[in-house]
């Protein structure tokens, strides 16, 4: 039986609409990360707070990161551990924490990656055995925080009573690619996944994570089995967020905007090397991912398909109310998380087929073997 080209289009559009009234009511119920300017730099008494920041080949990065962490308020100790670099990022670092007696920056004088281990789970794993603080902060080299920024996220992780809190940063871009795919960053989980139902049950299925700036209780950490416990996976974070609802703590994502900034990819070409190491294993498996990038184009690609081609009236119209639910979506979760409104919440059917295509090459990339990150080979 032929379904009537009506019902597909009116479908697609009513789900699409109730997906957007999801993401409102999730970026209404997000927790937010304020920055602080009080006189108590301290996120409570006795507490110790040891940030930590791995870092391979970030010359380009690690002299707009670093003094913001020197800065930060709080922070009982500063580690920065130089992955095998080749360009210099040691001798900036220690050069900028020569005159802080809290920082220190750490080499690994040549100590190969053992077998099982991906580069950033072992460079993190070696930073939290040398830390001595209650709460361990990873931060990545592409991130900057407000002074106040790790105070912040201490008292919020207390208030939530969570045991690993990843306050999310904004997400800043200049390129074409970067920026019709990083919106989706935010917005994906922002609309499928249910920020309150998340929070109170705790299931490890609705688990997220963002490395970028994840704050751990040091005890939980360790508990877990610290970074040996994702050695080998390409999204650490998300896996040490799984971990962690899986032995009984608590986790939570929250808009971290106001304190903090990432700016992940300069330019498009590392966007791609980017997305396409780990879009393969986004949700497990190739399937999996091929899976979600399917769903995607035909909740946000195919409505304004038709809005714009189909001969009958009634199916642009529903392909309109779809279209302009998808960008409705888009404008809630930019204005929530500082990005950018227009024109990228215009480019929403643009933003899932680019994703598409690089959830293609992802799976290409990684079936040939030829998946590389930071100059290193990956499984």
């Amino acid at each position: 039986m032929r379904i009537p080209l009506r019902v597909v289009a009116a479908t697609l559009s009513l789900a699409t609409t109730a997906l957007a009234v999801g993401t409102l009511r999730n970026t209404r119920s997000l927790p937010v990360a304020l920055p602080t300017n009080d006189a108590d730099t301290n996120p409570e008494p006795d507490t110790t707070i040891s940030v930590l920041l791995p870092a391979r080949n970030e010359s380009g990065n690690i002299e707009r990161c670093l003094p913001t962490l020197l800065s930060l308020h709080g922070a009982t100790e500063i580690l920065v551990l130089d992955d095998q670099s080749t360009d210099g990022t040691a001798a900036i670092a220690k050069r900028l924490v020569e005159a802080d007696p809290r920082a220190a920056v750490l080499q690994d004088n040549g100590t190969s990656i053992p077998p099982g281990w991906l580069g950033k789970s072992w460079a993190c794993e070696r930073l939290a055995q040398a830390a001595k603080g209650d709460v361990l902060a990873f931060v990545d080299a592409d991130v900057t925080l407000d002074p106040s920024a790790l105070v912040s996220a201490v008292r919020l992780m207390r208030e939530l009573n969570v045991d690993m809190i990843c306050p999310y940063p904004e997400q800043l871009t200049s390129t074409p690619l970067t920026r019709l795919v990083q919106p989706l960053l935010q917005w994906s989980w922002l609309t499928f996944i249910p920020v309150t139902t998340s929070m109170d049950r705790q299931l490890p299925s609705m688990a997220v994570g963002n490395g970028q700036f994840a704050v751990f209780s040091a005890p939980a950490y360790r508990s877990v089995g610290g970074h040996a416990a994702v050695a080998g996976d390409v999204l650490e974070d998300v896996g040490l967020a799984r971990a962690m609802r899986r032995a009984g703590y608590r986790t939570a994502v929250v808009d971290g905007s106001a304190i903090a900034k990432c700016r992940m990819y300069e330019t498009d070409s590392e966007l791609v090397d980017g997305y396409t190491k780990s879009l393969w294993a986004a949700t497990g498996s190739e399937l999996g991912a091929l899976g979600i990038a399917g769903l995607l184009k035909l909740l946000y690609v195919l409505p304004p398909l038709f809005a714009a081609t189909s001969r009958d009236r009634n199916v642009r119209a529903w392909g309109a109310v779809g279209y302009a639910a998808g960008v409705a979506s888009r404008v809630v979760v930019a204005r929530k998380t500082g990005q950018r409104v227009w024109p990228e919440a215009l480019t929403q059917p643009l933003s899932v087929t680019a994703f598409s295509a690089l959830t293609v090459i992802s799976i290409w990339r990684h079936r040939r073997g030829e998946l590389r990150w930071k100059g290193r080979p990956l499984p």
